[in-house]
């Protein structure tokens, strides 16, 4: 019964005219439940494998590392700006737990961001190897033969020669090969080719392809992006980044100890640090004038600096933003600026005790900056200052002074005095720009029975308690030097260079294929041109009329 109701099915479907003459069909598999096939932990480890390595993960992860490097733009970094982060912790008390919790503020060098990176290498290496092979096969391989049907193919087209049909193909041939083709020429014999019009006609042909510089170009992008990737690991591990806070008249040495903070690679040696100075010989900012909108606001910073490199004569240099000193395989980067007050603290006795520049941390745009002074010698008690410094004092209506500029017009150390253990005798590094005073006691300011000490360049205070006295002596400028070491900067520079590229060329030059036919008819040579495109290609129908219109006069020429 069941092969009655198969032979009646059977003979149905071949009656049916949109049904292939070859077509064998199948009797329906018995009625069962369905086994799904079993991975084992070999099978899932391809899986995941071939997961990883396709080019939309590669992607993807490309996508998820742009994402992740945002924060290191919006947070201040350990790396680059410690003072910057020490400012925002003290900000920000709630929400600075959580970032540093979650490592954001020394972002790059976080797990997640480094196990997105590594992912994202990972997947680059196991796309780009096949695919490079399989490239290399398709360009040693011999262009397509041509289709029996180029009517179905895009843009044919079809031209009457007076020519054979091997002069014809020929001229076909040269054309393309002079339009950048990669041509064969396939004849009607033995080439298992069956005619497009009819028994009885003879067909020769030539079969065309270009554009395979387009996955070159692919190739060369994804290969380009693993280079950056390795060349920033290398960087990251050979290289360094310091920070420097330098007054005028002072200068900095590059040594692993003059420097305010210090960031090696995993891999650093300190035989690294190439010996040279840089003196700070004055620091020049200009401000608007003009544009009452924009009256104080910087427009141009110049470091005036002289360098000295071991054995060779000073030089003289300066440092801008975005126009840094190139100096000992390092390159030292303007960051930020403000004010160091020159305070002199001396004891009863009039014995100096104390006397450098204080660096203020700015804290507004009218460079508004607090100032830390840590006396820990030389006086009956150690003493410790917190300092409020102004450069164009005003005084508002509550009697709370405030500056209304950044220019040194008219400035005014304000400071409240402590006394107690500063905690600088505990063998723990501490912070030169805060100071805990939960445990001092104040003996000038807001809180005692002292006044707060006011100082103008020039004049002398006396501190509470007979402890002595305080001089602001002048007010040079400082500024806030980062120096960068990065052995790999050329390289870097070389592969984004290729990832452009090959950008441009995967996306620029299209791949197409095209064939052109000469049948041979009782009325003479028929000639049919046809394309195929890989991809979206909107050219491709006028290039196979181009081509056709050139052949043509190329023959009657």
């Amino acid at each position: 019964m069941a092969t009655r109701q198969s032979s009646e099915s059977t003979g149905a479907a071949a009656s049916d005219p949109a049904r292939p003459s070859d077509h064998i069909d199948q009797e329906a598999p018995t009625a069962g439940p369905i086994v799904q096939p079993r991975l084992g932990s070999v099978g899932y480890l391809r899986f995941f494998w071939r997961q990883l390595t396709s080019m939309r993960t590669a992607l993807f992860l490309l996508l998820l590392l742009a994402i992740a490097a945002i924060p290191g733009s919006l947070v201040p970094q350990v790396s680059s700006d410690p003072n910057g982060v020490i400012q925002y912790k003290a900000a920000n008390p709630t929400l600075a737990p959580v970032l540093d919790a979650l490592g954001v503020f020394t972002t790059y060098t976080s797990v997640w961001f480094s196990a997105i990176y590594l992912l994202l290498f990972v997947s680059l290496i196991g796309c780009v190897i096949p695919r490079t092979k399989h490239h290399i096969d398709a360009l040693r391989a011999r262009p397509p033969a041509t289709p029996a049907r180029l009517a179905r193919l895009e843009g044919f087209t079809t031209r009457e020669a007076s020519v054979d049909a091997a002069t014809a193909v020929s001229s076909a041939e040269k054309l393309l090969r002079k339009q950048g083709y990669r041509t064969e020429v396939y004849p009607s014999t033995g080439s298992g080719q069956r005619p497009s019009t009819g028994s009885g006609q003879a067909a020769t042909s030539v079969s065309a392809e270009r554009g395979y510089l387009r996955e070159t170009g692919n190739l060369v992008f994804h290969t380009a992006l693993i280079g950056v990737l390795v060349s920033v690991g290398i960087g990251g591990g050979f290289g360094f980044t310091g920070q420097r806070v330098v007054v005028e008249g002072q200068a900095f040495v590059n040594s692993l100890a003059s420097y305010d903070s210090f960031n090696p690679g995993r891999f650093f040696s300190e035989s690294e640090l190439e010996p040279y100075t840089i003196v700070l010989d004055s620091f020049d900012v200009s401000y608007e004038e003009q544009n009452l909108k924009a009256l104080g606001q910087a427009v141009d910073f110049t470091a005036n600096v002289t360098t000295t490199l071991r054995g060779q004569d000073p030089q003289p240099a300066t440092i801008k933003v975005n126009e840094p000193l190139t100096i000992g395989g390092t390159q030292v980067y303007l960051l930020g600026n403000g004010y160091a007050p020159l305070v002199t603290v001396r004891n009863g006795d009039g014995d100096v005790v104390f006397s450098q520049p204080v660096a203020c941390l700015p804290q507004d745009a009218n460079l508004f900056s607090v100032c830390i002074v840590k006396v820990p010698d030389g006086l009956a008690e150690q003493v410790g200052m917190v300092g409020l410094f102004y450069p164009t004092t005003v005084k508002l209506d509550n009697g709370a002074l405030a500056s209304n500029y950044p220019d040194l017009l008219n400035p005014t150390l304000s400071l409240e005095v402590y006394t107690g253990d500063l905690g600088l005798d505990n063998g723990q590094g501490a912070n030169a720009y805060s100071l805990n005073t939960d445990s001092l006691t104040q003996v000038a300011g807001r809180k005692s029975d002292a006044a707060t000490i006011e100082l103008t360049p020039g004049d002398t205070a006396e501190l509470p308690n007979g402890l002595g006295s305080i001089e602001l002596e002048s007010v040079p400028r400082f500024v806030s030097l980062d120096v960068h070491h990065d052995p790999s900067q050329t390289w870097v520079l070389l592969f984004s260079s290729l990832v452009v590229a090959g950008l441009v060329t995967s996306l620029f030059i299209p791949r197409r294929r095209l064939w052109v036919k000469a049948v041979t008819t009782k009325d003479g040579v028929t000639l049919e041109y046809a394309g195929l495109a890989r991809g979206d290609d909107p050219t491709l129908t006028a290039a196979v009329a181009d081509l056709a219109d050139r052949h043509i006069e190329q023959l009657k020429a």
